[in-house]
């Protein structure tokens, strides 16, 4: 009996074991794509202090690289001037170190979520072009010292390219110049030659700020300025952008002779906003934008799972040139695109849904890395 038994378990495990698709499910995700790139995800202070408990768990079994959402950016680190705080930054960093994570530092200069005092004088005025040269190389070199050797790559200059491939006028540009770019990498480069340096900007697919990012890294090369790499912010929803297109900029990147990581990923169903005329079309208008708050239909969530799994397929295909792709958020209860651009709205934009749980594209994605 007891040898029936066992006969019994062995072929129940041998089963397991080699009947197609039950091994590839026991994976995790970061397992899948071990030897194709990182995969990451954008945590904040709840799941850094175990808050959010449940999704620290979702990070350690698939994840490999976490982002700072928001305590390593300039308003949270410097808040006025002479006066740094790396409270939240230093128990981010401990955090990954703890967990053996390949941390990534978002971000150094960049115009949004910068404290105010950064670029006026006392009297409220614009600063010097010297000045605010000084403000940003104190700045990037007080940062990257602190975390040199720890930080394997920063993001130093976030979104400095309009959609058309022109500069933005942000202070950065109008007090210093497009030469705030290059001094801000050298700066970096100088602060920690190891760290690798990288580009970030959203809307990637688009033609014209293709072109302007091309431009704008090419002339940098010239100047004998390295960029390592390009962040692809891929804040996607569902008719933007084409794969198409996103293999086009993948490739026009790739040919800079730069590592690309798909930076900030996640895909919003929700329609964008317009502006409502008077009470009643407020009315409508706000309960249009927030059409799914009892839930995503079936047919939605399965749109949603397509389109996300052809997306990892594309960064598959080029995983080659592809180092890194980290989701903006672990779940989606916690997603910045609950309350942006209006508070209060549900989205479901993120691999792991309000319940901790994966959604059919975890499969999937599991799946395709393993073939």
């Amino acid at each position: 009996m007891q040898i029936k038994r066992s006969l019994v378990a062995a072929v129940a495990l041998l089963t397991i074991i080699f009947t197609p698709g039950k091994c590839i499910a026991q994976q995790t995700v970061k397992d899948a794509l071990k030897g194709k790139f990182l995969i990451g995800a954008a945590i904040n202070d709840d799941q850094v202090t175990g808050k959010d408990s449940l999704s620290d768990k979702i990070l350690i079994q698939h994840f490999n690289s976490i982002t700072a959402e928001n305590c390593m950016k300039s308003e949270v680190v410097q808040p006025e001037e002479g006066k740094f705080d790396f409270t939240q930054a230093d128990r981010f960093i401990a955090f990954g170190e703890k967990l053996n994570m390949s941390i990534h530092g978002h971000v150094l200069i960049w115009h949004s979520q910068a404290p105010k005092w950064f670029f006026v004088d006392k009297n409220g005025k614009d600063v010097s072009r010297k000045v605010l040269i000084e403000r940003m190389k104190k700045y990037i070199t007080t940062v990257m010292k602190r975390y040199k050797g720890r930080i394997k790559s920063w993001d130093v200059v976030n979104e400095a390219i309009m959609d058309d491939g022109s500069f933005r006028p942000s202070k950065f540009y109008q007090i210093i110049g497009e030469d705030y770019i290059r001094l801000a990498f050298q700066f970096a480069r100088k602060a920690d030659p190891k760290a690798l340096l990288i580009y970030n900007d959203y809307s990637m697919a688009l033609p014209g700020k293709r072109e302007g990012v091309v431009k704008m890294i090419r002339n940098l090369q010239k100047q004998g300025v390295k960029v390592d790499g390009i962040g692809m912010q891929g804040h996607f929803s569902m008719d933007f952008p084409t794969v198409a297109d996103e293999e086009k900029s993948i490739e026009a990147f790739a040919a800079l002779g730069v590592k690309i990581s798909i930076s900030e990923l996640d895909m919003t169903v929700l329609p964008s906003p317009y502006q409502g005329a008077d009470v009643a079309q407020k009315v409508a208008f706000e309960k249009g934008m927030n059409p799914y708050a009892n839930g995503l239909p079936d047919s939605v969530s399965t749109t949603w799972n397509n389109r996300m799994g052809e997306f990892f397929r594309l960064f598959l295909k080029h995983s080659d040139q592809i180092s890194r792709v980290t989701l903006w958020g672990v779940t989606d209860h916690q997603t910045w695109r609950n309350d942006w651009p209006i508070r209060g709205r549900k989205d479901y934009p993120l691999l792991f849904d309000r319940n901790y749980q994966p959604k059919a594209v975890v499969q999937t994605i599991i799946e395709e890395a393993s073939r």
